[in-house]
């Protein structure tokens, strides 16, 4: 489409790249981050541009021109379908030629930064939705309580370790530490009578269900090496819930301090 010299073909790449990061950052599947970065280089006139992406690395490069390469670590993911949908909003306005690369960039920051929902309203609704399982499982009012209780408290750690860039199989275990223990404590109390249900309800929060469903959309797209990393992560994940729960449980119990 364009004619475009060695510095704006190596700004295409880098802006391509920053376009997979927030995308696959914010939990967009791995077809769909390759595929829009190679959209964005073809708009320009790239059209030998390789595009690797794993849930941990983007790899993107040009082998017929320049031999320019970019590489970007991804350290922590989220869930974020807003922002992957500003940026994939963005990304059609500049294939479409509406936007220029700069303008395409600057909004790209923006949309790095952009929520709907202040960290309050997600614990809030987090906790809500605890209590509804809790009630579902066959819980009392009480239970729906206490499960409330536990859930708006074990978001909220999870968010502040997120911040510490805490790796998620390290905020899961910590989180559900803390489920096992407030859940035996307002049981102990008699702040509720089913304890397995107060437990189930707390912990619905803190499960893999998306990075789960991702992987099988991967898997079933014939990126095996993504799918079966995410899938394998989202297993872990639910692991550590599961043991760190049963270790403190078991440690209770030994202790005397449930029966």
């Amino acid at each position: 489409m364009e004619n475009l010299n060695k510095y704006e073909r190596k700004k295409v790449l880098a802006v391509a790249l920053f376009v997979g990061e927030l995308m696959l950052k914010n939990g967009a599947e791995i077809y769909r981050v390759e595929d829009t970065i190679r959209r964005i280089c073809n708009s320009r006139g790239l059209h030998y541009v390789t595009a690797f992406v794993t849930p941990t690395v983007i790899m993107i490069g040009d082998d017929r021109t320049d031999g320019y390469s970019f590489m970007k670590r991804i350290s922590s993911r989220t869930t974020n379908f807003e922002r992957i949908a500003e940026v994939n909003a963005l990304s059609r306005e500049f294939v479409e030629g509406k936007i220029s690369i700069d303008e395409l960039a600057k909004e790209l920051r923006k949309a790095s930064s952009l929520t709907s929902y202040s960290n309050l309203l997600r614990i809030c609704c987090c906790s809500v939705a605890s209590a509804m399982f809790v009630y579902l499982f066959g819980g009392d009012l009480f239970d729906m309580i206490s499960g409330m209780l536990i859930s708006f408290v074990a978001v909220q750690i999870g968010f502040v370790l997120e911040r510490y860039e805490v790796n998620s199989l390290l905020l899961n275990m910590l989180s559900s530490v803390f489920v096992a223990i407030a859940a035996v404590f307002l049981y102990k109390i008699g702040f509720g009578k089913r304890l397995d249900m107060i437990i189930a309800g707390s912990i619905m929060p803190l499960l893999p269900g998306i990075s789960l469903t991702n992987g099988i959309r991967d898997f079933i797209n014939g990126d095996l090496l993504s799918g079966t990393s995410r899938m394998f992560e989202a297993l872990m994940i639910a692991v550590s819930i599961a043991v760190s729960i049963g270790s403190v449980l078991g440690i209770l119990y030994r202790l005397g301090g449930i029966s």
